[in-house]
């Protein structure tokens, strides 16, 4: 295996968008730093959009620098600034509910010891007037209407309030405050966050004369739509399972495209290079096996859910899509086979070709009876050519049964 700086290795796996200073040699492999990452708790869980700077987190605490998550109760009370409208403001309680859910998540992401602070602790105890003066001194109106966020919606005509306005110098007071209590030199964000993490620098060298860096990790798009992952698109995938189920989950990841998933892997997964390349060299060999696509799917759920949840939602795809028996499923993913597939109850002794119609796999009995003749309906796995079948007990596989039309119509059915 190739040993790579910490420098080369992100940059190697795609994380490294912006960095201030001059060189990113001298942030990531000189002497060990303090890290932080912030994060609003606008929603109850982390989505994978905000999943890739967790990932470049991970590495960095892997090459032994300390890490903190600066989880945001005080600036989400506020609100970052949105592109086109203000945010609603956050409930106090919900904020910090948020908080907890937020604390618990990331601890199982890094896998060390990470230290977890909570802005709200020094922010709603700061005095206006003292904010002002040792900090609104340091930053020039000049400057922060030049920020990508407030510069658009400056053109646009959008109305901004002072509240959205002041979030930057809040967010840089943060990274002062760390720097000062904890040592913390470097602040790492997605690439949104640029304008507001340089505040944070530029204070920091005002205020105290001290050097501070910051690196961003590129916004994820899918080359097919150009679209982000987030909630802001209306297509986040969410790392809590009560959002998105392990199943569910573990399906987004099989389905991204030949194009991204080079991208994926190198982003998303612990995997390292020389196996990320091979399942590459195994994708070209046999695109229509898609090895990398489920490699990608497995380790991904493995890395958020766990092992157990990564098995069972690979089982139950390989049920449903790969040809995999019903009898080699477990209990539990039996009960995801159930929860996750389109379902049809029947009755026992009910007949195929009603319940082809009455489970909407075709619109009429006629076509049933077509679909029945042409082969076209299996159960199973096996292929049913008796118009007058009797689905019955002894059709059952863990009390259920997988009733399809074609390759990719099908429901489970149980009795």
């Amino acid at each position: 295996m190739l040993i790579m700086k910490l420098n080369e290795h992100l940059k190697a796996r795609g994380f490294i968008n912006q960095f201030s200073g001059d060189s990113l040699e001298k942030i990531l492999d000189g002497e060990k730093r303090t890290v932080y990452l912030g994060v609003d708790p606008t929603a109850d869980s982390i989505h994978i959009g905000n999943l890739t700077v967790y990932m470049m987190m991970r590495h960095i605490a892997d090459a032994g620098h300390k890490v903190i998550l600066l989880v945001g109760g005080g600036t989400a009370l506020l609100g970052d600034p949105k592109e086109t409208t203000e945010r609603e403001l956050s409930d106090e309680a919900q904020v910090a509910q948020r908080a907890e859910k937020l604390r618990k998540q990331v601890s199982g992401l890094l896998d060390t010891d990470v230290q977890i602070v909570n802005n709200a602790d020094w922010l709603k105890g700061l005095g206006l007037v003292d904010f002002m003066r040792d900090i609104g001194k340091l930053l020039t109106v000049n400057q922060m209407i030049k920020k990508e966020i407030i510069a658009k919606r400056l053109k646009d005509e959008n109305p901004i309030s002072y509240t959205e306005f002041a979030y930057a110098p809040m967010q840089g007071y943060d990274f002062l405050h760390l720097f000062e209590n904890h040592n913390c030199t470097v602040q790492v964000g997605g690439s949104d966050q640029w304008g507001n993490m340089m505040t944070g620098v530029e204070i920091i060298k005002k205020r105290v004369g001290g050097e501070a860096f910051v690196l961003t990790a590129p916004l994820i798009v899918d080359k097919a739509t150009g679209r982000k992952f987030g909630k802001s698109e209306g297509n986040a995938v969410w790392l809590d399972p009560e959002m998105t189920s392990p199943y569910a989950f573990y399906q987004f990841w099989l389905n991204v495209s030949d194009d991204d998933v080079e991208e994926r892997l190198k982003i998303y997964t612990l995997l390292s290079l020389e196996e990320i390349s091979e399942f590459m060299r195994q994708m070209q060999e046999a695109p229509q096996e898609r090895v990398a696509q489920k490699a990608l799917a497995y380790e991904v759920t493995k890395f958020v859910h766990g092992e157990g949840a990564a098995e069972s939602a690979r089982s139950v795809s390989e049920v449903l899509f790969g040809g995999k028996e019903l009898s080699e499923l477990s209990k539990e993913e039996v009960g995801m086979l159930k929860t996750e597939a389109p379902t049809y109850k029947i009755n026992n002794g009910d007949k195929l070709i009603d319940v082809l119609a009455q489970s909407e796999l075709v619109s009429s009995k006629t076509e049933a009876r077509k679909m029945i003749e042409q082969g076209a309906v299996s159960l199973s796995g096996v292929k049913i050519t008796d118009i007058d079948f009797d689905i019955t007990d002894a059709d059952m596989e863990n009390g259920v049964a997988i009733l399809r039309r074609g390759k990719k119509e099908l429901r489970v059915l149980t009795i």
